[in-house]
């Protein structure tokens, strides 16, 4: 009996941490547009892609809002010249993840 009960113990407990997993890693960020170094002729780009367990979701400190599956889309109209967008996500327990494009705008 000893046993039977240390091994639903441990099926518990694995089962928790299975569960609780995706809570443990944090934010995740994919950015499928632009891609870095990219020319934009006309400045217009847009900027998205999916965004996984987050709960606060910003461009260039500016906020954007997602789907309930994480995917987004922001269309921003840049100026001639090279232009950096950052894009950071963040979870309701405040971790970060952050991803950078480069982006040129022709003259």
């Amino acid at each position: 009996m000893k046993y039977v009960t240390v091994i639903v113990l441990c099926a518990v407990v694995l089962y928790g941490l299975i569960e609780a997993w995706p809570l443990l890693r944090g934010p995740r960020l994919f950015i499928s547009s632009p891609t870095d170094n990219e020319n934009i002729p006309g400045g217009i780009v847009i900027v998205s892609g999916n965004a996984a367990r987050t709960a606060v979701l910003k461009l260039n400190d500016a906020p954007i809002l997602h789907e309930e599956n994480g995917n987004f889309s922001s269309t921003l109209t840049l100026p001639t010249g090279s232009s950096i967008l950052t894009i950071v996500a963040t979870d309701r327990f405040g971790r970060r993840a952050t991803e950078t494009r480069t982006v040129f705008v022709p003259f």
